[in-house]
C-alpha cells in the first residue's frame, strides 16, 4: 500500500511531464499505425504531394485540435477574455496584450507538442519524407544530376529498397536524409525546452517554495471549485424542476442567491502571479478586494507578466 501510494504521488508531482509524455507517446503509436497500415506511396509523379500530406497536415490537425481542448484558449476567446484595465487584469493595453501575446505562446507551445512529435516520429520511420523528397526536383538534382534513368528509378524507391542501391552512393540515401531531419529536429526542440524552462525559473516573481505551494493551491482551488458547482448546480436544477411539477398558485420560487454575471466575469480573467499581489488566483484576489469592488482588484497587475504565469500552475487544465 505504501509504494502504491509513493507510486500515486510521484504521478501527481509530475503529472505535467507524464502528460506530456503520454501525449507523445499515444502521437508516436498512432504514427506507427498510419505508416504501416494507411500509408502506401503510390511512387509515381504524386510521391511528393502524397508523402507531404502525410507529413505535415495530421501534424496541422493535431495543432488544431491542441487548441480547442486547451481551455486557456476559451478563455482568452470569449467573452471579456481580453480582460480589459477596469476588470482588474492590467493597467494599461500593453500590459493586456502582453499578456494575452503571452498565454497565446503558452498555449501555442503547448498545443505543438503532438504536432511536433508525429513530424519527428514520421522522420525517424522515414516513410513519409522518403516518398515526398522521391518526387521533389531537387532531390532529383542532387541524387541523379542530369541521369534521366535515374530520377525515374527515384521514384521507385519507396516501393523496393533495391533500387536504393542503384541509385548514386555519393549521397545521403532518402531514409538516411529523413532520419538526420528528425535526430535535428529532435535536438532543437530539447534545446530550446531547456533553455526555455531555465529562463522562466530565472525570471519567476516568486520563489521555488511559493511557485510550489502555487501549484498545489491552484490544483485544489479547482478541485473544490468543480464539487461546489457542481453541488449549487444541482441544488438550483432541483429548485426549478421541483417548482415546475409543483404547479404552486403563489407563482413564486423559493429565493436561490446564485452569482452575478459580473462577479463570474471578475473571477474568469486570466491571471499572473507577480511579485506585487499576495493572490494565487483570480478568485483569490476577488475574494479579498470585496467581492472585486476595490480599487486594488481594478489596478491589476502592475509588472508586465513572465513567461512562468499560472499556466503552469493549473496542472487540472484539460490539455491535448
Amino acid at each position: 500500500m505504501d509504494k502504491l501510494q509513493g507510486v500515486l504521488n510521484f504521478c501527481i508531482r509530475h503529472q505535467i511531464v507524464l502528460g506530456y509524455s503520454l501525449v507523445s507517446l499515444l502521437t508516436a503509436v498512432t504514427e506507427q499505425i498510419f505508416s504501416h497500415v494507411v500509408f502506401q506511396c503510390p511512387c509515381n509523379s504524386g510521391n511528393m504531394l502524397y508523402g507531404s500530406v502525410f507529413l505535415i497536415v495530421p501534424a496541422f490537425i493535431f495543432f488544431l485540435f491542441g487548441y480547442m481542448v486547451n481551455i486557456r484558449m476559451w478563455h482568452l476567446l470569449t467573452g471579456r477574455a481580453s480582460c480589459p484595465p477596469k476588470n482588474g487584469c492590467s493597467s494599461s493595453l500593453w500590459g493586456t496584450c502582453a499578456c494575452n501575446c503571452l498565454e497565446l505562446l503558452q498555449v501555442t507551445v503547448r498545443a505543438s507538442v503532438a504536432p511536433l512529435t508525429w513530424i519527428a516520429a514520421a522522420l525517424l520511420k522515414a516513410s513519409f519524407y522518403e516518398c515526398a523528397a522521391s518526387g521533389t526536383g531537387l532531390i532529383k538534382r542532387l541524387v541523379c544530376n542530369d541521369d534521366k534513368e535515374c530520377q525515374k528509378l527515384l521514384v521507385r524507391i519507396p516501393c523496393d529498397e533495391k533500387l536504393s542501391k542503384n541509385v548514386s552512393s555519393e549521397f545521403f540515401s532518402l531514409r538516411a536524409q529523413s532520419q538526420i531531419i528528425g535526430w535535428f529536429l529532435i535536438t532543437i526542440i530539447m534545446i530550446v525546452a531547456v533553455i526555455s524552462t531555465c529562463v522562466s525559473r530565472c525570471c519567476s516573481p516568486v520563489s521555488y517554495l511559493q511557485r510550489t505551494f502555487w501549484k498545489i493551491y491552484s490544483e485544489k482551488e479547482q478541485e473544490l471549485f468543480e464539487i461546489k458547482a457542481k453541488e449549487h448546480a444541482t441544488t438550483l436544477a432541483e429548485r426549478n424542476i421541483n417548482f415546475f411539477f409543483e404547479n404552486r398558485n403563489d407563482g413564486v420560487p423559493e429565493s436561490f442567491q446564485t452569482p452575478s454575471n459580473e462577479d463570474w466575469w471578475k473571477i474568469s480573467c486570466l491571471y499572473t502571479l507577480n511579485s506585487q499581489e499576495q493572490y494565487y488566483s483570480m478568485l483569490h484576489k476577488y475574494v479579498n478586494t470585496n467581492r472585486g469592488n476595490s480599487v486594488e482588484f481594478r489596478k491589476g497587475d502592475q509588472n508586465p507578466p513572465v513567461s512562468q504565469s499560472v499556466a503552469e500552475a493549473s496542472t487540472r487544465e484539460s490539455e491535448f
